[in-house]
C-alpha cells in the first residue's frame, strides 16, 4: 500500500507543478476556452491541464518501472507500456482539439486509433469473471474493448462543465477501485501484491488531486479534452485489466455479487459520466441531432437550473459519487444490515441535497450576488 501512496503523490505532485507551466502552454498555444451561450464560466480560461496531468502519469510511470515491487509489471508484459503509449495519443488527439476544435469525426478517429493501440497491445476483455469462461471470440473482445474505451473517453468529456467537476468524481471513482482492486490482488495471490490495475488507478487519483487545486472554483486552468479523454482511457485501462484477468472464482468465499463486481464497479465509479452520457446521447439523437453536438442541457446545466451555485452543484455530485462508489465497495467488507443502511442513508442525503428548497433559495440568493459582483466589477 505505501508503494502505491507513493506513486500516487508522485502523480500528483509533478501533475500540480506542471500545471502553471500547462496554462504558461495553453495562452501562447491560444488554446483558451471562449465564454460560449452553453458554459457556465465567465471569463476565457486557458485549456490543455491534460498535458500537466499527462506528465504527471509518464513520471509516476517511469519511477514504478525503478521500484522492485512494480518492476514485474513492466517486464512481464508490454500492458503498461501499452497504457502510456495510448495515454500520450489520446492527450495529444485531445490537446489538438484544445486549440482548433477539432470536428466530431476527426476527434473520434483518433480516439479509436488510441483505443485499438491499447487493445492491440494486450489491455482488452479476454473472458467473463464468472468462473473465467471465455464465451466471445477474440475479435468480438477486442471490438468490445475498443467500444468500452470509447464510451469511457467521451462520458469523462461530457462530464467536465464545472470547475473541479469531473477531476472530483474521478478521484472518488478511482479511490473506490483502487480499494477494490488492491483487495482482489491480495485475496488471489500470497505473494505478489503488485497490480497493474492497482498502479493505474493511483495514478489516476494522483494527478486528479495534483490538478484540482488549480481547478476548483474560479478555475485558473480547464483539463481541455486533452485531460477529460485522458482521465476516461486511464480508467478504462485499469477496469479492464481486472475484468477477466484475474479469475475472482478463487476469492475466498466468492459470491455471485463478488464475481460481477469487476462489471459492476466500474460501472458505479463512471455513474455520474454515464448517465450524463447516455441522457445526452438520448436526447440528442431523439431530437435529430448528432449525439456529438453540444448543448447546455447535461446534468450539471439542470442543477445550476434548479438554483445551485457552481460550488454547490459539483459537491451534489460529489456525494452522488462516493455513494454509488463506497455503496458498490461496502457488500465485500461489511454485513448487509450496514450496506443497505448505508444505501438508505446516502439516497436520502443525496436526495436532500438536491433538491431541499432551503438549499435551492439559498443557492438561487448567492448566485444573484454573484451575477451583481460581476455586473459592478
Amino acid at each position: 500500500m505505501r508503494i502505491y501512496l507513493f506513486v500516487l503523490l508522485i502523480a500528483a505532485a509533478v501533475t500540480f507543478l506542471c500545471t502553471p507551466a500547462a496554462r504558461l502552454l495553453a495562452r501562447r498555444a491560444g488554446a483558451m476556452t471562449a465564454v460560449r451561450s452553453r458554459d457556465v464560466h465567465d471569463t476565457v480560461t486557458p485549456r490543455l491541464g491534460g498535458v500537466a496531468m499527462l506528465a504527471g502519469v509518464l513520471a509516476a510511470m517511469l519511477i514504478a518501472r525503478r521500484i522492485p515491487f512494480l518492476a514485474g509489471l513492466f517486464d512481464e508484459s508490454d500492458q503498461a507500456w501499452a497504457i502510456v503509449v495510448s495515454a500520450t495519443l489520446v492527450c495529444l488527439v485531445g490537446a489538438a482539439d484544445d486549440k482548433w476544435d477539432l470536428d466530431w469525426v476527426t476527434k473520434l478517429a483518433g480516439q479509436a486509433l488510441a483505443a485499438f493501440v491499447l487493445a492491440w497491445q494486450g489491455v482488452q476483455f479476454t473472458s467473463l469473471p464468472i468462473g473465467g469462461r471465455t464465451l466471445l471470440s477474440p475479435t468480438t473482445l477486442l471490438i468490445l474493448t475498443v467500444l468500452v474505451v470509447l464510451v469511457s473517453m467521451n462520458a469523462v468529456n461530457f462530464v467536465d462543465g464545472l470547475d473541479g467537476l469531473a477531476a472530483g468524481v474521478m478521484a472518488i471513482g478511482g479511490s473506490a477501485f483502487f480499494v477494490y482492486a488492491y483487495m482482489l490482488t491480495r485475496t488471489v495471490s500470497t505473494t505478489d501484491y503488485s497490480s497493474l490495475a492497482a498502479l493505474i488507478t493511483a495514478i489516476l487519483i494522483g494527478i486528479c488531486l495534483g490538478f484540482l487545486p488549480h481547478n476548483l472554483t474560479r478555475a485558473r486552468i480547464f483539463m481541455g479534452d486533452s485531460g477529460s479523454m485522458l482521465l476516461g482511457l486511464l480508467l478504462a485501462a485499469s477496469s479492464i485489466t481486472v475484468t477477466g484477468q484475474i479469475d475472482t472464482a478463487r476469492m475466498s468465499g466468492a459470491d455471485l455479487f463478488a464475481q460481477f463486481l469487476p462489471i459492476l464497479l466500474p460501472i458505479g465509479v463512471m455513474f455520474i459520466p454515464f448517465l450524463d452520457f447516455a441522457l445526452a446521447v438520448i436526447r440528442r439523437v431523439g431530437s435529430g441531432r448528432s449525439p456529438f453536438q453540444a448543448d447546455a442541457m447535461h446534468l450539471h446545466h439542470r442543477l445550476l437550473g434548479l438554483g445551485h451555485t457552481k460550488a454547490g452543484a459539483v459537491w451534489i455530485m460529489y456525494t452522488w459519487s462516493v455513494v454509488v462508489c463506497a455503496g458498490l465497495i461496502l457488500p465485500v467488507i461489511a454485513p448487509a444490515r450496514a450496506v443497505i443502511a448505508f444505501w438508505v442513508l446516502g439516497i436520502l442525503i443525496a436526495l436532500v441535497l438536491t433538491f431541499d428548497p432551503l438549499n435551492l433559495r439559498r443557492g438561487r440568493r448567492d448566485r444573484h450576488e454573484e451575477t451583481d459582483e460581476l455586473t459592478h466589477s
